[in-house]
């Protein structure tokens, strides 16, 4: 699947990939700078899988996003699967490590926020990469032949309120979400431990958020009792 051509009835702009790098470029620092205890052969995998993908995009869509190819497509949403994978390991063992009593807490405390905030970005690159076809087709494909949503936005039903927040609807101006409302949403629900922003409609997302939910629970609930500890 080629993106070349927007639909007529479309007036939104293509997204700039600007905020996606960026977004990206902080997770793969995230993951450089861990300590070598915690991960080993992860470090690599993500670090040279970010690498390649963030040089993909810049030679598919050096500026705004308007071509999919279907290769594309499946790199850029099995980087983003991949890094939330890797992460979940390196949740797995901090977890392990915070309850083991590691001999040297601070540096986990750290390396706890390091990947909780990994975390973050991991996410909202799944979710900007799966609702409604991606961030190429959301913006280029009539809206009737989009696939159906996996996150209801409340710009998708604004457009019955009052005018100055009607204005901003998909159905008056052609809202579509972009990388920032993908971020707010991974962001609140990882210390909201629920949907605040967006609502899930899919059942595969319905999943990827209770998951990414559960693991910032516990990893903030064992960071803040390790803390406690630390300080008393």
């Amino acid at each position: 699947m080629e993106v070349a051509e927007r639909h007529p009835s479309r007036t939104a702009e293509p997204e700039y990939r600007w905020p996606a790098v960026v977004a990206l470029l902080g997770a793969l620092a995230l993951y450089a700078l861990l300590p070598n205890s915690l991960v080993g052969v992860q470090r690599f995998v993500v670090v040279g899988a970010g690498v390649a993908f963030l040089i993909t995009l810049s030679i598919v869509n050096p500026h705004r996003l308007v071509r999919q190819p279907r290769w594309y497509r499946i790199v850029s949403v099995g980087f983003a699967l991949l890094l939330v994978l890797v992460n979940q390991v390196a949740l797995v063992i901090i977890v392990y490590k915070l309850v083991g009593g590691h001999h040297d807490a601070p540096e986990l405390l750290l390396a706890a926020l390091q990947v909780w905030v990994a975390n973050v970005i991991g996410f909202a690159l799944l979710y900007w990469e799966l609702d409604r076809g991606g961030p190429v087709v959301r913006t280029m494909w009539a809206r009737t032949e989009l696939p159906a949503a996996d996150l209801r936005f409340p710009q998708d039903e604004d457009h019955t309120a009052v005018a100055e927040v009607a204005a901003r609807s998909s159905a008056v101006m052609d809202w579509t979400p972009r990388f920032v409302d993908y971020f707010y949403t991974s962001l609140s629900n990882s210390m909201a431990f629920s949907a605040s922003d967006s609502i899930p409609l899919s059942q595969r997302i319905k999943l990827l958020m209770g998951l990414q939910a559960f693991g910032g629970f516990v990893i903030l609930a064992l960071v803040i009792a390790r803390s406690v500890g630390i300080l008393g």
